[in-house]
């Protein structure tokens, strides 16, 4: 009795022990296979990069064959490639580490190559990456526990404080203007390689995952903490008045885009001149400026704007797909050409609306430093509290009995008709709720300029709210934030490329796309 199920132990115990002697010569296998790719990352690195001193001065990090002196004090690019080389040691973040690696090196070694040098370190560093995709592995990210509030409250925290640093590095990468920096191009470039790999990294070993979880459980606190890290990015180095008014005019767009994703992600109408609504709030806060104060003008702004988007909705009834899309189409070019001509005397003209109050609050001007915080951090607060209602506005909706008619409408507008939705009364109503939330954006988007013309409202602008759903993710709530943020940063920092700025441009979105076919935040 005794041998026998000994013998039967030891007969389970037999493969078992094989297996894992098997899978740990694999995981032994596939660690040495990462070691030359992270050593030759870690030699590009450490490595001169630029063969001459160029005319703008060193490159960076005295990366030159002439500056070279201390070739262990890495910043910069530099030292990213050195963290990106001994992360990809680990089991699962080779393959996102190479991807960060290849981008790095590609853009400075194309960039040296621009301005005639010759880089030492950048084939280097490319082969690394190359032998770094090529030997990692994609596997199923592990999924972790839910722990208790104590540790919940604690990680969402320090998970936003590090989207708080993402954000100000990505906006200070590179510098302001090329006059102070003459690398500031590649060096952003770079600086958004070495995020992806690091975001990568995160969502190869499930963090990611994990932190959506506890921030969708715990709701509550997560948007309560995003709003104060978001008050506090003028305390980072983006805490300047040029990134005040770049921060505040994305926040503009992107309660803009809010407003589309309900039209467009929600309830599935394609809307080709939704720019108009921005534009009808503006013009009509405009007009009101000198008359009646901030709140007025902006109710009076949202409200023109949601009853113009009942009329616009209210054809459209009887036509889907394409044609809404030529429908709205028309109706955004009619309001750009009506504007243009000054329709009523109403917008201006060529001359557009000039010398629009900023908004005051107790006698406080929002273009005006506040203590020791930068001009224009009240407009950015203000959008700041914008999008945050929006987005209140655009989740609620979702996961209500309207949302869930206009997710049905989405699928299939006869099968939801058949199944006794109003699809005409909830068309209508995604009409007028998204264009209510971009008269509101418009009349700050007024205040904010000071001065408004027909030219910002072109199908363009459309095309690019449009584009900035899809890319962030159509129906999610952030997605819409995300996609704005990204759409008008890039064009921003990408001004140092000059002639190239809208190809490198157009080149990011390809790969998005291609790489998250569903968007960046995909529901």
């Amino acid at each position: 009795m005794t041998s026998t199920d000994t013998g039967s132990t030891t007969g389970v115990r037999g493969p078992v022990t094989r297996a894992r002697r098997s899978a740990r010569s694999v995981l032994s296998v596939r660690s040495v296979r990462r070691v030359p790719g992270a050593v030759l990352v870690l030699a590009g690195a450490l490595s001169p990069w630029a063969s001459v001193v160029l005319p703008g001065g060193a490159y960076p990090d005295l990366a030159t064959l002439h500056l070279f002196d201390a070739p262990h004090l890495v910043t910069g690019f530099r030292l990213h490639l050195v963290l990106l080389g001994l992360a990809a040691l680990l089991p699962r973040a080779a393959r996102p580490a190479g991807a960060g690696v290849l981008i790095i090196a590609f853009v400075h070694t194309a960039f040296l190559a621009a301005l005639g040098a010759v880089s030492f370190g950048g084939p280097v560093a490319l082969a690394g990456g190359a032998l770094l995709v090529w030997q990692g592995r994609r596997e199923p990210a592990p999924r972790w526990p839910l722990p208790g509030r104590a540790v919940v409250w604690p990680a969402l925290a320090a998970a936003f404080a590090g989207l708080l640093w993402l954000v100000s590095a990505t906006l200070t990468a590179g510098g302001q203007s090329r006059a102070t920096n003459p690398h500031g191009g590649a060096e952003f470039l770079a600086f958004l390689g070495f995020a992806v790999a690091l975001l990568g990294i995160l969502s190869a070993y499930g963090v990611l995952a994990w932190l959506s979880a506890l921030a969708e459980r715990h709701r509550t606190f997560s948007v309560a903490v995003l709003l104060g890290c978001a008050m506090l990015l003028p305390l980072t180095g983006a805490g300047t008045g040029y990134w005040m008014t770049v921060a505040s005019t994305i926040g503009v767009y992107a309660a803009t885009a809010i407003g589309l994703n309900i039209v467009v992600g929600l309830a599935g109408l394609l809307d080709l001149g939704y720019v108009a609504f921005l534009g009808i709030g503006a013009f009509t806060a405009a007009n009101l400026a000198h008359t009646v104060p901030f709140p007025v003008a902006a109710l009076a702004g949202a409200v023109a704007a949601g009853l113009l988007g009942v009329v616009v909705g209210a054809p459209t009834l009887r036509v889907r797909g394409d044609y809404l899309a030529i429908v709205t189409l028309a109706f955004g070019e009619i309001f750009f050409r009506a504007a243009q001509n000054d329709l009523g005397g109403l917008t201006g003209g060529a001359n557009s609306i000039p010398g629009i109050p900023p908004i005051t609050l107790f006698g406080q001007a929002f273009d005006r430093p506040v203590g020791a915080l930068p001009a224009g951090f009240l407009y950015y607060a203000l959008t700041v509290l914008m999008v945050a209602g929006a987005m209140a506005v655009l989740a609620n909706l979702k996961h209500s009995r309207t949302g869930r008619a206009w997710l049905a409408i989405s699928a299939d507008e006869d099968v939801a008709r058949a199944m006794g939705v109003h699809t005409g009364r909830a068309k209508i109503l995604a009409f007028l709720v998204g264009a209510t939330l971009a008269g509101l954006a418009g009349a700050v988007f007024a205040h904010k300029l000071g001065t408004v013309g027909y030219e910002s409202f072109d199908f363009s602008e459309s095309v690019t709210l449009l584009a900035a759903v899809i890319l962030g993710g159509m129906g999610t709530v952030p997605g819409a934030v995300v996609g704005a943020s990204l759409l008008f940063v890039l064009p921003e920092k990408l001004r140092e490329f000059s002639d190239y700025r809208l190809m490198l441009f157009g080149l990011a979105l390809i790969l998005i796309m291609r790489l998250r076919p569903k968007g960046l935040v995909s529901s």
